[in-house]
């Protein structure tokens, strides 16, 4: 909730508050005769009060309605008339008379006393309840989901990065430098898009970053937004698509809305499969919300001006699956794949990776990636990390290349089963 949101309920809660006091004290005053202290005096002696409360500044009770000619005015008679019947209360100013306890015991009128109360307990009485209810309220809504609940069911989801909290540039990015030049003209445009405008050029609406898993992905999309120095918007396809019809289109209006706010800026969309699927395969009942947020998807591409700013980046390791509207120029127009690494890719990586590590000298990073053919950037993190943890768990000062070999048979081959002893056919069997 933002700060004129939050005033605005403010000024709600304090009005109403206000008119809770005056209606409760108009309703206290309905039903309630003003009497003056003399003909209270002439009722105590007649015997014609009952229930009477002795305060501190007023006197109050039930004047019993039988009889009262000869003891009280024909106006304040008429009154009580126009109050209708039975018994009706009263109040009157207290003053200071020590005859009134002797009065009232004579008459044998039962009485109590009472305390004034402030009007700050009866502001209280009232403020304090409707807090805790609002506070109970707010409480409920936020547990219904986001930050307004139920009201904020179709805002996006999307985490907003900024320059400095992407954490990641090019420099953090390697084995893969076709793709990254593929990206820099990305990056270009948005540093300076006068460039590509004077000569009538249309930068690219929407990026396709597709690869196996762990090849960097997602690394590679936050690397540009960082080398760019804009806001990173990043969403997975599977948070667009809930169990209310709608509520996907209504969060890819909302994400394409916020990012205009923004621009220049990234919108970043991993896993892309999960929202774009070919239509029409096997398609039910079930399968009617995310055809419609991947409808209203393909019209915010067609429909937003990359002149603004906002270029579309998105992932996937299943580009077959894909709707071909979204593969069409004019959308996902340019797609970069990112293969696995080769040799030279796979050493850059992992000193990438070991540059926050405490290595041995006697480390031979070109060795182990000559041993990892295969691996992706995630691998081979994994694997750095790995070995770190086992220099750990000796005690040594230095990760060093026997730690490495380890961590690559832990990887490749599982956990060493100490407690699994061969036989001799057995070992003869497997040789």
């Amino acid at each position: 909730m933002d700060k004129e949101r939050l005033k605005f309920s403010l000024w709600y809660f304090a009005i109403t508050m206000v008119i809770v006091l005056i209606v409760q004290s108009m309703i206290a005053s309905v039903g309630t005769e003003t009497l003056g202290y003399g003909d209270l005096k002439t009722l105590i002696k007649a015997g014609k009060v009952d229930n009477l409360v002795v305060s501190e500044n007023e006197i109050s009770g039930t004047i019993r309605n039988d009889d009262l000619d000869g003891i009280l005015s024909k106006e304040i008679i008429a009154d009580l008339q126009k109050m209708g019947q039975g018994d009706h209360r009263f109040v009157t100013i207290r003053v200071a008379d020590p005859a009134l306890v002797q009065d009232l015991e004579a008459a044998k009128i039962r009485f109590t006393g009472q305390f004034d109360s402030h009007w700050f307990s009866t502001v209280l009485s009232w403020v304090l309840p409707a807090l805790i209810f609002v506070a109970i309220w707010t409480f409920a809504m936020k547990r219904m989901g986001g930050a307004g609940g139920m009201l904020e069911i179709g805002k996006s989801k999307a985490k907003v990065y900024m320059e400095k909290d992407t954490g990641v540039t090019f420099d953090d990015v390697a084995g893969i430098d076709e793709a990254k030049e593929e990206l820099i003209e990305v990056v270009q445009f948005l540093k300076d898009p006068a460039r590509y405008r004077r000569l009538g050029g249309k930068i690219p609406k929407g990026v396709l970053i597709v690869g196996s898993p762990g090849t960097g992905k997602t690394l590679l999309a936050k690397a540009v937004a960082g080398e760019a120095g804009v806001p990173f918007f990043s969403m997975s396809g599977s948070e667009f698509v809930e169990m209310f019809v709608g509520v996907g289109a209504a969060r890819v209006r909302d994400l394409f809305g916020q990012a205009e706010e923004r621009a220049p800026c990234i919108i970043f969309i991993d896993e892309l499969d999960a929202l774009g699927k070919a239509r029409g395969v096997a398609s039910f009942g079930g399968h009617e919300e995310r055809e419609q947020t991947l409808n209203q998807l393909l019209v915010q591409m067609d429909g937003f001006d990359t002149n603004k700013g906002v270029i579309i980046m998105a992932a996937t390791n299943r580009p077959e699956i894909l709707d071909p509207a979204l593969l069409r120029p004019g959308r996902f127009d340019r797609h970069v794949a990112l293969d696995r690494p080769d040799l030279a890719g796979r050493r850059k990586i992992l000193e990438v990776h070991a540059k926050n590590v405490k290595l041995s000298p006697a480390i031979d990073l070109a060795a182990i990636a000559a041993r990892t053919s295969g691996f992706v950037g995630a691998d081979l993190a994994n694997l750095v990390n790995e070995a770190a943890l086992l220099a750990a768990r000796h005690d040594k000062k230095s990760v060093e290349m026997s730690d490495f070999d380890q961590a690559l048979d832990r990887i490749v081959g599982g956990l060493e089963k100490k407690n699994r002893l061969m036989n001799a056919k057995e070992k003869e069997t497997v040789s």
